[in-house]
């Protein structure tokens, strides 16, 4: 969908989830192949209207250029011309209209004038028949392609349709649990992170704001972090439809075959990523089966610190770090347990084992990981901001893009820089609830 439509459906979403008329418009939009059937069933399964205006709203996002002017289409023949009106009132909703162009009129040789009917002037003949008036703009197609597309075109616009969307409307949404480790007993060697509470209450704040059911965990020795985890792959998650790890600590290198990196207890030793994930697969998590598991890890994935590359003057908005900016990293760990377990038979024989799992890394595996100790982390901050301004609007994987290009943007004491990343591996798209939709 073009960004202008679904920025007017955006800014109008609230009336529309209030007051739209499903039933109808769901036939309109599956006769004119907007949705499938499936789809039609998914949004007809929810138990209230609003529920069910709502995921009509996310998916039709999904559904290419079509979808806007289909959408109004249906809104016309369902006779709910307000919101039609509502929508095409909105800016930027006609900014792709192509503007009518007047026909040139070239005055042919006259050589035997006839009497006309005009009384002004009697010995000019028409010039041509009268133009027929022009189609008001409404009735015009908002986007009009000049030419057709290519084949290139066409099966990017086929991809694009055929992304579903995760249901996320589950109320809480989900659990999320937050492991904020910044008091390191003396013998592990590892510093005091100052600056983590900082990011462990925004964090708290804005999954509170995207309505998950937040259980905060502090200081916690290795042993306590995969009891903890243990204890929520244990919870009964079948009346959500997500749940979200984050982890804010110390980290390392770790050996894995699937998931890079490994966090700190406060004690020292370290628990893998990889192990952390699979807490919550199809096996160890039933009622989490075929649902979205994101898991956000402010920690270093090893001792490299990145100085970066010469670019163009244009590829970068410089943004100072603090200059007492701090890393949470020690060098790759050798115990036991960094290493990876062996590969566990998902529970779920048609979906592999790390599917729908998103490992969202502050850093470049092997990199540093920086903190500044009276803002928080730059990865924290960058995704505290971009959830908070474009949950209502972006997908998760979006999102992330927008936090790696501004994390990317600082620099640490003038010199180092930092590069957040992900390991994707979720089959539709994730839209947040929030205050908007």
């Amino acid at each position: 969908m073009d960004p202008r439509h679904r920025q007017i459906l955006q800014q109008h979403r609230v009336d529309l989830v209030s007051g739209l008329n499903t039933a109808d418009l769901c036939d309109g939009l599956l006769s004119k192949g907007i949705f499938t059937q499936d789809m039609i069933e998914e949004i007809q399964s929810k138990t209230t209207n609003r529920d069910k205006a709502r995921k009509l709203l996310i998916d039709l996002e999904t559904r290419g250029s079509r979808a806007f002017q289909a959408f109004l289409e249906s809104l016309r023949e369902t006779e709910q011309h307000h919101f039609a009106e509502l929508l095409e009132g909105g800016p930027g909703a006609h900014q792709s209209l192509p503007t009518p162009v007047q026909p040139s009129v070239i005055p042919l040789p006259v050589k035997h004038p006839k009497p006309t009917d005009n009384p002004d002037r009697p010995d000019v003949p028409p010039l041509m028949p009268p133009l027929k008036p022009l189609r008001p703009p409404d009735s015009l197609p908002l986007l009009k392609p000049i030419s057709p597309p290519s084949e290139t075109q066409k099966l990017t616009k086929q991809r694009h349709d055929s992304i579903q969307t995760y249901k996320m409307d589950a109320r809480p949404c989900g659990i999320c649990l937050i492991i904020n480790n910044m008091e390191f007993e003396p013998a592990s060697g590892l510093k005091y992170r100052k600056g983590s509470d900082i990011d462990s209450d925004k964090l708290e704040r804005r999954f509170k704001a995207l309505n998950f059911e937040v259980l905060v965990k502090r200081n916690l020795k290795h042993k306590h972090i995969r009891r903890e985890l243990d204890s929520l792959a244990k919870k009964d998650h079948s009346a959500y439809d997500c749940c979200v790890v984050i982890i804010l600590s110390h980290g390392t290198e770790a050996s894995h075959n699937r998931f890079p990196g490994a966090v700190h207890g406060v004690d020292g030793p370290s628990v893998p990523v990889q192990i952390i994930t699979n807490f919550l697969n199809g096996q160890n998590c039933p009622s989490l089966q075929g649902k979205p598991k994101l898991f956000f890890i402010q920690a270093c994935g090893g001792d490299n610190k990145d100085t970066g590359f010469e670019v163009s003057p244009d590829e970068v908005q410089p943004s100072m770090g603090g200059a007492d900016d701090q890393t949470d990293a020690i060098p790759m760990s050798s115990s036991s347990d960094s290493l990876s377990t062996s590969d566990e038979v998902d529970a779920r024989p048609t979906l592999p084992t790390p599917s729908d799992i998103l490992v969202s890394y502050s850093t470049f595996p092997g990199y540093v990981s920086w903190r500044d100790p009276q803002a928080g982390s730059w990865y924290v901050e960058n995704l505290d901001r971009v959830l908070e301004q474009n949950a209502d609007m972006d997908d998760l994987v979006t999102m992330l893009v927008m936090v790696n290009g501004a994390v990317s943007q600082i620099s640490a004491k003038g010199i180092y820089k930092q590069m957040p990343g992900s390991f994707n591996f979720l089959r539709k798209r994730l839209y947040f609830q929030t205050p908007k939709s």
